[in-house]
């Protein structure tokens, strides 16, 4: 027996006021197409055809275009500079130690005193300097 299933799509239709909430979020830069997409499962062409009718700051025969490099990418490109720029920070921060523990065990063990002392007079780089 050969039974065939029809799978009955439901049509959604959405209230005007939810169209315009869509276009609102979209006009703040808080969301871009995709990501509106994405978040109430709606197709980009639909969400597109709202902002031609609904939205404020386009006028009728322009074309919208949204660039690549949406608000999603530059947040992306944003965290991983971050993120490179703390483990730059990090490696500087362990170098800076290993060194203070390399001039405090040339004072302690050797005897040599590195660390600059403020009440030196400077060198002019002609005469010696003389000392108080």
């Amino acid at each position: 027996m050969n039974n065939q299933v029809q799978i009955i799509k439901k049509q959604r239709s959405f209230s005007v006021d939810f169209k315009r909430s869509i276009v609102t979020e979209y006009e703040s830069g808080i969301y871009s197409v995709p990501q509106l997409g994405r978040l109430h499962n709606i197709s980009l062409s639909l969400i597109y055809g709202w902002i031609y009718r609904y939205s404020t700051l386009n006028e009728r025969g322009t074309r919208m275009v949204e660039r690549i490099e949406s608000s999603e990418h530059k947040l992306k490109a944003m965290q991983k500079k971050i993120e490179d720029l703390e483990r730059a920070v990090g490696q500087k921060q362990i170098a800076i130690d290993y060194l203070e523990k390399m001039i405090d065990l040339a004072q302690s063990e050797l005897g040599i005193d590195i660390k600059k002392n403020f009440d030196t007079p400077q060198s002019n780089g002609l005469k010696s300097t003389v000392t108080k």
